[in-house]
C-alpha cells in the first residue's frame, strides 16, 4: 500500500481539510498554482501549502487567502498546493499515511535528484512545479509538526533567512538549521539556499498537525509574510491577526541526529523544546548513545517516525 508509514495518533483531529478542487485549474499551466500580477515592480512571492499532504493548516491558509480575495500591491503573488496527490488521500482514521504517496516531497530539492533518473509521484510533481519555483523571490512554505509544541520558524542557516523571519515578526522561536541528511527541503533549494542570492525562504511549523490553533497561526503568519514583502497592508486584515509574541528568540541547530539503525529509541517521550544539560541522554541508536552536547541543548522536533536515514531530532542552542 502506498503512503507514508502510519504512526500512532494520540492527538484529536480538530481541523477539517478544505476542498481544493476549485483551485485545480490555476492559471500558470501548473495544476493548483495561481498567480496574481499587480502590474507594478516587486517580488514574486509564493505562499505554498501541503508540501506534506497530512498538514492541513497550509491548505486552510491558502484557501482563506483565495476566499479573502488577496491581491498583491506590488510584484506578483502565487498561491499553491504542492503534494495534492497526498492531500487528497487524507483519512482522519490514519492521518499520518497521507504525508506523502511514494516519498517525501520535501527531501528531493537538489539538482542531482531533480535531474536524475529516479521516478516517483512526488518527484514528478517537484519537476512539474520547479520552473515556477525558479522564478520565486520570496517563498513561504507552511507546515505543521507531529507533537503539540510552540510554533517554529525555520529560517535556514544564513543571515538573510533570520533577518526575514525578524521582519515577519512571528512566531516566538526562529530556528536556524541546514535541513536533513535524507534530502534537501524546498526551503533550501537553489537561490533560497545561496547566502549571496537575493531570493529568500521561510518554513513555518504552525503547531501540531491537527490542533485547532494551527489554522489561525497559518493564516496570521501568511498575512505577516505578505506584509513583510510589501504586498499587503496588515490593517486591512486585522480581524485575522493574532497577537505578536513579546519577543523573538533565536535557536541555532548545532547538530542533527540521523537514525542509523532500526533500533533507535528515545530515552523518554520528548515532544520538543526540552532544555537539557550536558550529557543528558537523549536516546540510543543500536550501540550508540546520543547525549546532549552542552548545557542548554534544545530539542527541536523529535520525530515519532523512527526510520533509518531520517532525522530523529535536531539539537539547538539559544542565540541572541
Amino acid at each position: 500500500m502506498l503512503g507514508s508509514p502510519d504512526i500512532p495518533n494520540d492527538h484529536p483531529i480538530e481541523l477539517t481539510a478544505p476542498p481544493i478542487g476549485d483551485y485545480a485549474r490555476g492559471n500558470t499551466g501548473i495544476p493548483y498554482y495561481t498567480t496574481f500580477d499587480s502590474g507594478r515592480p516587486g517580488p514574486h512571492v509564493l505562499i505554498n501549502a501541503v508540501t506534506h499532504g497530512n498538514e492541513l493548516c497550509g491548505a486552510i491558509a491558502v484557501d482563506w487567502l483565495f476566499r479573502r480575495g488577496i491581491r498583491p500591491a506590488i510584484g506578483t503573488l502565487t498561491l499553491g498546493f504542492a503534494n495534492v496527490a497526498a492531500y487528497l488521500r487524507f483519512d482522519a482514521q490514519a492521518p499520518s499515511r497521507s504525508r506523502y504517496v511514494e516519498e517525501d516531497l520535501n527531501r528531493v530539492w537538489d539538482t542531482g535528484t531533480l535531474d536524475g533518473p529516479r521516478q516517483s509521484i512526488e518527484l514528478t510533481r517537484a519537476r512539474e512545479i520547479r520552473p515556477l519555483i525558479d522564478t520565486v523571490d520570496l517563498l513561504f512554505d507552511i507546515h505543521s509538526m507531529q507533537n503539540k509544541t510552540a510554533p517554529l520558524m525555520l529560517c535556514g542557516p544564513h543571515v538573510k533567512g533570520h533577518a526575514l523571519a525578524r521582519r515577519v515578526g512571528t512566531p516566538r522561536y526562529i530556528v536556524a538549521d541546514s535541513g536533513h541528511a535524507a534530502g534537501r527541503r524546498l526551503r533550501d533549494y537553489g537561490r533560497f539556499g545561496d547566502p549571496d542570492a537575493a531570493a529568500n525562504a521561510l518554513l513555518i511549523e504552525c503547531g501540531q498537525h491537527w490542533e485547532a490553533a494551527a489554522g489561525p497561526i497559518a493564516v496570521d503568519s501568511a498575512l505577516r509574510f505578505l506584509a513583510a514583502a510589501g504586498q499587503i497592508d496588515l490593517a486591512d486584515h486585522a480581524d485575522a491577526l493574532l497577537p505578536l509574541p513579546d519577543c523573538q528568540e533565536g535557536i541555532e541547530v548545532v547538530a542533527a541526529v540521523t537514525i542509523e539503525t532500526d533500533a533507535f529509541r528515545f530515552a523518554r517521550p520528548f515532544t520538543g523544546m526540552e532544555d537539557l544539560g550536558e550529557g543528558d541522554v537523549i536516546g540510543t541508536d543500536g550501540d550508540r548513545t546520543i547525549a546532549a552536547p552542552h548545557d542548554g541543548t534544545i530539542l527541536i522536533m523529535p520525530t515519532r517516525r523512527l526510520l533509518r536515514g531520517q532525522t530523529a531530532v535536531r539539537l539547538g542552542r539559544r542565540v541572541g
